[in-house]
């Protein structure tokens, strides 16, 4: 992945008598499933951050709080507003919505399709962009590479040297927030955030740019 995230924080050194008492007490070293590839030195400090239930608070103070993009004709808005910047000639969008229903699989963050339906006896391609529900809350620099990600395919089907220009042209920052992003899905999945609607009540902010 090029563009390499930066260091995360490392923990800080315990003496041997602090290490002997926690030995027994340590969580099991939760799951890096949603960032393999990435090099063992960024996921052994991602793995002490998740012990230590730290990567919200690190994540909240890197980002900022929790965007404001929570209703479907929100995320339409906010998506519509990269596309009109960045993608004006690409193909239109015919739906951007959240969907809970949507499963977040570990090499994809998000969903793009071409809906193929019947209109006065023609075939037309419809092309729709799905969000899982469980990011209606997190940072919206987080938001904001997820749906980049998906905006690209727009116009590049794979993920070739050509879609991740097109990522970084939209987003500079892609690979760090793709890395982020990937940390606080894995956050989700140990339990330390709550997904979907039972997500922390942290202030919110971030709207659709202009």
């Amino acid at each position: 992945m090029g563009g390499g995230p930066m260091p995360l924080p490392r923990p800080a050194p315990a003496g041997p008598i602090a290490d002997a008492r926690h030995t027994c007490r340590m969580k099991p070293a939760p799951a890096l499933t949603y960032l393999s590839g990435y090099s063992v030195d960024l996921l052994e400090r991602a793995g002490a951050l998740l012990q230590q239930q730290k990567v919200l608070p690190t994540l909240v103070a890197r980002h900022g709080a929790l965007h404001a993009v929570r209703t479907d004709g929100a995320l339409y808005d906010y998506v519509m507003a990269l596309k009109g910047q960045y993608l004006r000639s690409s193909d239109p969008l015919a739906r951007v919505a959240y969907d809970n229903r949507l499963h977040v699989v570990r090499s994809a963050l998000g969903l793009h399709s071409t809906v193929s339906r019947v209109q006065g006896g023609r075939l037309k391609a419809r092309r729709e962009i799905r969000i899982a529900g469980l990011f209606r809350q997190m940072p919206e620099p987080l938001l904001r590479m997820i749906v980049v990600h998906e905006l690209a395919h727009l116009k590049e089907r794979s993920h070739d040297r050509a879609f991740y220009a097109l990522c970084r042209h939209m987003e500079p920052a892609y690979h760090q927030l793709e890395f982020d992003a990937r940390l606080w899905l894995t956050a989700v999945e140990a339990g330390e955030i709550p997904g979907g609607s039972n997500a922390p009540p942290h202030p919110v902010s971030g709207k659709a740019p202009t």
